[in-house]
């Protein structure tokens, strides 16, 4: 039987390389994030952290808290039906309710890490890095307004992601091995 996974987490805790992890071993990865990259694209505007925000909670608005889910779905079913799946960057209650109706063998894989952490990873990226002040912002509108709480709290596994990358990789290959 296929296997189906659902990274989660907050911004900087290690959901793009768990993903990377995956797909290294042969899961066929879809990004929610590339719909809301679509979309500016689509829009003409610039790639940055205002137009992501802006379309990610209009399509929300337009769709609904499951939009991502919805507007994959197709994909989602298609690549589940070949093989392997990660998905990356499923943030909302509706989102996940909408997957486990459709896949009831999704497992949802939370990685956590202090927001020191965090925060110290994300303003040292290359791409996409924010200020600390800019991170809890995002943070805390990805709480208000994508409810991503939820499906964070609702995991069937937890990583805890405070070490080094080495121990990060061990883990997921632990927990893959479980799978």
């Amino acid at each position: 039987m296929n296997k189906i996974i659902a990274i989660v987490g907050m911004c900087g805790s290690g959901k793009s390389i768990a993903c990377d992890y995956f797909e290294s071993i042969g899961y066929k990865k879809v990004y929610f994030g590339g719909v809301t990259l679509d979309k500016i694209k689509e829009l003409g505007l610039d790639v940055n952290k205002d137009n992501e925000k802006m379309v990610r909670e209009s399509l929300r608005k337009e769709y609904g808290m499951g939009a991502y889910a919805y507007i994959l779905l197709p994909k989602i079913r298609e690549l589940h039906e070949k093989g392997n799946v990660v998905l990356d960057g499923l943030y909302s209650w509706d989102e996940l309710k909408i997957l486990k109706e459709e896949f009831s063998d999704l497992i949802v894989l939370a990685i956590v890490v202090n927001k020191k952490y965090r925060y110290d990873r994300i303003s040292n990226r290359d791409i996409r890095g924010l200020t600390r002040e800019d991170a809890i912002k995002r943070d805390i509108s990805e709480i208000e307004n994508l409810a991503k709480g939820g499906p964070i709290s609702y995991a069937d596994y937890y990583i805890l992601n405070n070490g080094n990358i080495d121990a990060y990789l061990k883990d997921l290959e632990s927990i893959e091995k479980e799978l």
